[in-house]
């Protein structure tokens, strides 16, 4: 019986549910939300499988879902079947170890940005201070101009990366795990730096494309018709 099956948990992120991998065929971001909440719910009925959501990922989840413009019947569904749960930020202990390796990364990063931000400085001093006297181009827009605002723009995607990518850099993320390390629970995300951490703080995790397969196999493993 369902009932006795062992308890399983799981906390979601933003990333599952705009990510394509989670998308069938010429299935749309609401068809593809739609069918993952079904199987959440069928989860839950029928497996006990809990999943949830951090306030601070809901919100940003729904301010996602409405710039997408996903039926407001979506919500009523995503709010009945994925439990909201603050994290207990005050009651979870972190292993001073994580903090540590946090600070140096961030370190780390900081001196990779300065080295992003001094090539980029390297290379305006290349440019020739006579093109912006010497009038426009065709298009009316100034040579020198346009060199700089190209390298400006690769700076800064340079930066974002290096302090940014695969790393943990918002509260919404933080509560992510720190909730999953509250209940035990899984991580389910598309996002390399949550992926990164979760190993740090010793939690499962699923990436977010194969979460509804999973879901379909146990489904398929208990018996359960997950069309009916």
């Amino acid at each position: 019986m369902p009932g006795e099956l062992p308890r399983q948990q799981f906390v979601l992120d933003t990333s599952l549910f705009i990510t394509e991998e989670i998308r069938q065929d010429d299935e749309s971001l609401e068809d593809a939300v739609v069918r993952l909440l079904d199987l959440v719910a069928t989860a839950r009925l029928e497996l006990n499988i809990s999943c949830y959501v951090p306030p601070s990922i809901h919100d940003e989840l729904a301010t996602m879902l409405r710039e997408r413009d996903v039926d407001e019947a979506v919500f009523s569904r995503l709010d009945t079947w994925v439990v909201r749960k603050s994290p207990d930020r005050y009651g979870v202990t972190i292993p001073a170890n994580i903090v540590y390796n946090f600070i140096d990364e961030m370190s780390d990063r900081v001196d990779r940005g300065l080295r992003v931000s001094e090539k980029a400085i390297r290379e305006v001093e290349q440019l020739d201070p006579e093109a912006l006297a010497s009038g426009s181009n065709d298009d009316g827009k100034e040579e020198y101009m346009t060199d700089a605002d190209r390298i400006l723009s690769d700076m800064r995607d340079k930066y974002r990366r290096a302090l940014r990518q695969g790393v943990l850099d918002s509260r919404e993320d933080f509560d992510l795990l720190i909730l999953a390390r509250e209940l035990d629970a899984g991580v389910v995300t598309e996002d390399r730096g949550i992926i990164s951490w979760a190993d740090e703080f010793g939690l499962r995790y699923v990436r977010g494309g194969q979460f509804p397969t999973l879901l379909e196999e146990y489904l398929r493993a208990a018996g359960v018709d997950d069309e009916s």
